[in-house]
């Protein structure tokens, strides 16, 4: 996976700015770096004044303002250098920063409570671990092998969590999470509870190794 951007020098671990890049590189890194393909989405208007919430796509009555792929925007696919990327991007001005579920990996969604509490007792006991988003109406997405939609009933049934109630779900594939820096739904922007790291946004690990423990802080969390 060939990342070799004329002019950009700053794009190793330990030495990227995120606050200070423009979107084209963040989403270079993402295409480049990370082995993602990345979709430009709709925005919506802040959550105040007149025209809050209203969709960028112009719909009058859209379902899901600012969070859904913008119609006939064309996708960014892994590999994509920046000067590509650009180019797309210069298609779509003010797009925000889609990544599909289901391709490079799939996504367990929990509380960010419920999250934070996890990835901490993970992060204690060694786990590997993908990225870890977090979005502006607290919900924490962990990044995991492609596969877990599918496998999620059984792997909880198996682990004896079937019969519990769960503030705990697996996305769809073909849906999107907003990735960072971009703006959710007019909310605010996601951010990284836990950035990806070259060794393991492209092969994150599988969800029977985090689950068991997901679902305990959520349960935890339900109890309270």
């Amino acid at each position: 996976m060939g990342f070799t951007i004329g002019g950009i020098r700053d794009l190793r671990p330990g030495t990227r700015r995120r606050g200070r890049a423009s979107e084209c590189t963040v989403v270079a890194e993402y295409t480049g770096l990370h082995g993602w393909d990345v979709t430009p989405g709709a925005r919506a208007k802040a959550a105040s004044g007149d025209t809050a919430g209203r969709c960028s796509c112009g719909a009058p009555r859209c379902p899901a303002p600012g969070a859904h792929p913008l119609r006939h925007a064309r996708a960014v696919p892994a590999g994509s250098t920046l000067r590509e990327v650009a180019t797309a991007w210069d298609e779509v001005p003010g797009a925000a920063v889609l990544l599909p579920v289901g391709r490079s990996f799939d996504v367990i969604e929990v509380a960010e409570p419920a999250g934070r509490h996890a990835l901490v007792r993970m992060e204690r006991m060694g786990l590997p671990l993908g990225p870890v988003a977090v979005t502006p109406h607290g919900r924490a997405q962990f990044f995991v092998a492609p596969g877990a939609f599918a496998e999620l009933p059984g792997l909880l049934y198996r682990m004896g969590w079937d019969g519990a109630r769960l503030d705990l779900r697996c996305l769809a594939p073909g849906s999107h999470i907003t990735a960072p820096p971009s703006d959710l739904a007019g909310l605010g922007p996601v951010r990284w509870l836990r950035p990806p790291e070259l060794d393991t946004a492209a092969h994150p690990p599988h969800a029977r190794l985090l689950l068991g423990t997901l679902a305990y802080f959520c349960h935890r969390s339900a109890a309270h």
